[in-house]
């Protein structure tokens, strides 16, 4: 048993702030109690009266291959990257996967988050090594996780109409031999990591991430909505993340990712749509009439250009929202509380009226209850009796908190992560008092340093391609993101194709 004693609590629904003690039986809430109600004779204490204690922050979009790439980018589209994967994230050991996920996990916890939803992609194939790998990292950190195995059947290539004909020749040979395992060998691979899936999924859980639709054919995305159905587990995918992508959906479906993924009968309340930049309003009712989620990462899609998505709309539509950082490819740190600040920002320079800006209160439910939902944990994301004990102290001797006036805007607005005095999951301090209990942070580092150099040789020949790639990529998306499409995801004017220079992407008429 733990008192967690004088602590200032948010409580779930009216995130109201009120003076509590906190009893803790092993990894449970067993009781919120008035200040001093419990003499905790025989209990450890825990001293909170100068802390703030809210949930644990939940991530809802994460890449844990991605976090030896930290800072590697600048002024790439999301295109880019996807050209870039293969130098970029290529030529992994298990102690990489395993290295990498450790680090950003460590990141997580150091900034209050406590659970995330990763799509974690195994190159070539997923294995349960792998996977395994990964998920091991979590529970060796002691954060919740629920890691999908990012998969496709088609290469980036095979996936945009017209890109392979843009290629000069001897490029387009090269990227011709790009293939990827066909959708059967995928789908038995999935088969047999959920079938070998020790860990508890109370704690680490597996689900499913087939990446961006039209990287996968249809045939691969009816097995996977089966195995999902078989085996219980959630689903997560890129959709409508940037333009590019909204317009080859009606060049390769006639109808928008959403409407193609329904008619497949893909969505549900297991479903979680990661970005959704470029959703309309039909798309956001069909994702809220199936229970779905959607995982909005607002510093992801500004970094990358991919636009601003409009949370205001998806609560608007009662879809399910969770806010999620992207991997650090993208966003170069794991920070939820950036990503609630930004969340709540970014819906100020829409064409909401004040009255309809998103809230710090709409934003910080999203980060917690609303993350947990879009995991399927169904126990986290609040401080209430019963659920478990995912704590996180704020230090109100931080100066964001000095003076306290609002203390829910102060976490929303203010927060950096600096303030993150302590964390608890499930009832074990993972995090105490600024120092990580389960990390050993000066091996972890010389470990990625000496990784990094030694990718960096492994995949030179992988990055002298891609760079060759790269002007042809951008040149031929940027042209697909100039075409006119309903919905407008930028900041500013709309772009039309009016005086944009002449591209294959983008022809004139």
């Amino acid at each position: 048993m733990l008192l967690v004693h004088g602590a200032r609590v948010l409580r779930p629904g009216t995130l109201d702030i009120e003076r509590l003690d906190i009893v803790v039986d092993g990894d449970t809430i067993a009781d919120l109690v008035p200040p001093g109600t419990i003499a905790g004779a025989g209990m450890q204490r825990i001293d909170a009266s100068d802390r703030l204690v809210i949930p644990g922050l939940v991530n809802g979009h994460h890449h844990a291959q991605s976090g030896l790439t930290k800072g590697l980018f600048d002024r790439y589209t999301l295109e880019l990257y996807l050209n870039a994967v293969p130098w970029a994230s290529g030529q992994r050991t298990l102690e990489d996967k395993y290295l990498s996920a450790v680090l950003g996990a460590a990141e997580m916890v150091r900034k209050g988050c406590t659970a995330c939803f990763d799509m974690f992609a195994d190159l070539p194939l997923p294995t349960p090594e792998g996977v395994g790998a990964v998920a091991r990292a979590y529970s060796d950190v002691g954060m919740r996780a629920s890691v999908s195995m990012m998969t496709a059947d088609r290469s980036f290539f095979e996936a945009i109409p017209g890109l392979l004909d843009f290629l000069p020749a001897e490029l387009r040979e090269i990227a011709l031999k790009i293939k990827l395992a066909p959708h059967q060998e995928t789908l038995a691979a999935c088969r047999r990591i959920l079938d070998g899936w020790s860990l508890d999924r109370d704690r680490v859980r597996p689900a499913l991430g087939p990446t961006i639709p039209h990287h996968c054919t249809d045939e691969f995305l009816a097995g996977c909505r089966d195995l999902a159905t078989e085996y219980g587990v959630g689903t997560q995918m890129h959709v409508a993340e940037s333009k590019p992508q909204a317009i080859v959906a009606g060049m390769r479906y006639g109808k928008t990712l959403v409407a193609h993924l329904d008619a497949l009968g893909v969505i549900g309340p297991g479903f979680c749509v990661a970005h959704g930049v470029w959703l309309d309003d039909d798309d956001r009712a069909r994702l809220a009439d199936r229970g779905a989620s959607i995982a909005h990462n607002p510093g992801s899609n500004l970094k990358l250009g991919s636009g601003m998505a409009d949370m205001r709309r998806m609560l608007d539509a009662k879809v399910n929202v969770a806010i999620g950082t992207d991997g650090v490819a993208s966003s170069d740190n794991l920070n939820v509380f950036e990503a609630m600040r930004l969340a709540s920002y970014l819906s100020r320079v829409r064409d909401h009226p004040v009255e309809r800006w998103v809230t710090s209160r709409e934003t910080l439910y999203a980060a917690t209850e609303g993350g947990a939902k879009a995991l399927g944990f169904d126990r986290i994301g609040r401080i209430e009796k019963g659920y478990q004990a995912d704590l996180v102290l704020l230090d109100l001797g931080a100066f964001q908190y000095v003076p306290v006036n609002d203390l829910v805007n102060q976490v929303v607005f203010g927060e950096d992560g600096t303030g993150v005095d302590s964390v608890m999951i499930a009832g074990r301090m993972v995090l105490d008092r600024g120092r990580l209990t389960t990390v050993d942070l000066p091996r972890i580092r010389a470990q990625a340093e000496e990784a990094v150099a030694r990718l960096a040789a492994a995949n030179a020949e992988h990055r002298l391609l891609c760079e060759k790639l790269a002007p042809y990529v951008g040149e031929y998306c940027s042209g697909l993101a100039a075409r006119p499409y309903h919905v407008h995801g930028f900041c500013g004017t709309p772009l039309t194709s009016a005086g944009m220079p002449e591209r294959a992407g983008n022809p004139r008429p």
